[in-house]
């Protein structure tokens, strides 16, 4: 009785009842739309707010995400690796390893036949690895993010760049070794090798443009400097088109 009589006559501003004020934070929180739900149902999941090093302070005071740079893409940074090497797969490796037979085009023209055709299987043989590497960041970054494959028209047509490359690379062993390949016409097979070859930089080519009208692309680039990297590939695929359809093509036919 006495118990009750002292709690009765407690003063409503004691400090057992002040101890733990409600705050106006706190109230704002349990306010939210997460946190009110029902008794036994789960919490809604809330979105992850990006690492410190993917967000930079604008002019203005305010944060906003940074470009996602090679490293620094989410998830893990394994997306931001695969145009990278891609990039340099076919516009750097493939390209400089097809002008190697360029006179004009080529700082290595004044070496042999031999060497050239060294070069150009070192060239090749470095393309088909950095593809390699960058297929499996692009295949690494989108299972990791639960997304599915093969969803654009840049997928599509860099798969079938990637299988015609590996077919390429066949067709070359064989011209490299064509006794052990039993090939009996290697003039013929020349000409398709170089045929097939054009269509493979020029399906890279189409490729490597469908991947700058990307969302991702058109995040980092933006402006006057996404045109000319729209321009940067155009310029190695017209001088790779006249080179193999002027001078290549015909002397393979006569020889044919």
């Amino acid at each position: 009785m006495g118990q009750e009589l002292s709690g009765a006559l407690r003063p409503r501003g004691s400090p057992l009842q002040t101890r733990f004020p409600p705050s106006p934070e706190r109230a704002l929180w349990a306010n939210l739309p997460h946190c009110r739900r029902r008794p036994g149902e789960e919490p809604l999941p809330q979105p992850r707010p990006p690492p410190r090093s993917q967000t930079r302070k604008t002019r203005s005071g305010s944060w906003e995400r940074a470009p996602a740079w090679p490293g620094h893409a989410d998830p893990g940074g394994l997306f931001s690796w695969h145009p990278v090497f891609m990039a340099l797969a076919f516009c750097l490796c493939m390209a400089e390893a097809i002008l190697l037979f360029s006179p004009e085009h080529s700082p290595f023209f004044f070496c042999s036949r031999k060497a050239r055709i060294g070069l150009h299987w070192a060239g090749q043989t470095l393309a088909i690895l950095c593809a390699a590497v960058g297929l499996g960041f692009i295949i690494s970054s989108r299972t990791r993010s639960e997304l599915p494959h093969l969803v654009s028209w840049h997928s599509w047509v860099g798969a079938l760049t990637l299988l015609a490359t590996g077919g390429q690379a066949l067709c070359g062993l064989c011209l490299l070794f064509p006794r052990a390949a039993r090939v009996s016409r290697v003039a013929r097979l020349k000409l398709y090798h170089l045929t097939c070859g054009l269509v493979v930089y020029l399906m890279a080519t189409v490729t490597v443009l469908l991947g700058m009208y990307s969302v991702w692309f058109q995040a980092q680039i933006k402006g006057v400097a996404w045109y000319l990297c729209l321009a940067l590939p155009l310029y190695p695929a017209l001088v790779i088109m006249h080179q193999i359809s002027s001078s290549y093509l015909p002397r393979k036919k006569m020889e044919m």
